[in-house]
């Protein structure tokens, strides 16, 4: 009786194995020069959140919270911290705070400019789009093999696999942000004499600014979930808490890692959900009047006829 394996005739598997064998063998130095900025920045941050006292660092966090959200969220940073210290994980958090901040800084550096161009490029897009779906769909233990077989194990390579499951969200929310903003507003600064250049910096992007943000906030969810994954193959933080507490079947070491990264993640997604609410109604007034385009869509609202520049003139 034919067997459905019987019909596999695409060797994929060995295809696949002997691609990123030959991408590990001679493409080496391309892979440790992306590593090195990555190293050398994790190093710095994680360098930096150890040396601080635990006061200061709690009192650094409340103040960053209370700028970019507002008071209640500032105190639920500050007894999030506590917690955290009180179970004992405190320089373990630091290491997954580290690895979560290295994240978002090469997901932002990746992720906005490949967002901005797609939104301007119907082209683009459509070449980025299944390439997200496919990094989106993909099971986070599959980027654990490429990622060992190019970078080999360890904290580094682990910040590398969390970069590439949290890019997509932030691409895909500044495409959608960016095409979203008003084409009445755009209309009207080209009207006004602005390029292509001047219409991205001064209206798309400002007003499409929440959006980013959410999709920010997803990015950090993502990086939060990815930190715990990536602990199997060798990268330090709670995440290995957790590992070594299933792998030794014990269940306290394991829950004092899962509750500090909840923890952890509640209180980064309080933030970064603060920082994406909309204001459109303020900035929208704020950026329009850059180009006095706010006299424009007053009078269009109390049905008055806007004067063209020549007629004014006249």
């Amino acid at each position: 009786m034919l067997e459905a394996d019987d019909l596999a005739i695409f060797p994929v598997d060995v295809w696949i194995s002997d691609a990123v064998q030959w991408v590990a063998l001679n493409l080496r130095p391309l892979f440790i020069a992306i590593k090195w900025p990555i190293e050398n920045l994790l190093t710095f941050i994680d360098g930096i959140m150890h040396a601080t006292p635990f006061p200061v660092m709690v009192l650094v966090m409340a103040l960053l919270a209370y700028v970019l959200a507002n008071r209640n969220i500032a105190i639920f940073t500050v007894i999030v911290l506590v917690l955290i210290a009180a179970m004992g994980v405190w320089d373990p958090a630091m290491t997954t705070l580290a690895l979560i901040s290295t994240a978002i800084f090469f997901c932002a550096v990746i992720g906005l400019p490949i967002g901005i161009w797609s939104a301007r490029s119907d082209r683009v897009w459509n070449i980025v789009r299944p390439v997200l779906d496919v990094m989106q769909t993909t099971p986070t233990f599959v980027y654990l093999v490429p990622v060992v077989m190019l970078f080999g194990v360890g904290t580094v390579p682990g910040e590398v696999a969390v970069v590439i499951a949290a890019a997509p969200p932030l691409i895909r929310f500044t495409n959608l942000g960016i095409r979203m903003v008003d084409h009445e507003i755009v209309e009207a600064g080209m009207a006004f004499g602005a390029n292509r250049r001047q219409l991205l910096w001064e209206i798309q992007i400002p007003m499409a600014i929440p959006t980013i943000l959410g999709g920010l906030n997803q990015t950090v969810l993502t990086a939060m979930v990815m930190s715990v994954v990536v602990a199997m193959i060798g990268a330090e933080g709670l995440g290995l808490i957790v590992l070594q507490g299933i792998g030794r079947l014990d269940v306290g070491r394991a829950a004092i890692g899962g509750i500090a990264i909840v923890l952890l993640a509640m209180m980064l997604d309080r933030i970064t959900q603060k920082m994406a609410e909309p204001k459109r109604a303020s900035a929208r007034s704020r950026w329009l009047a850059a180009f006095n385009l706010d006299r424009i869509f007053s009078r269009r609202d109390e049905g008055e006829p806007v004067a063209t520049q020549s007629g004014s003139n006249a």
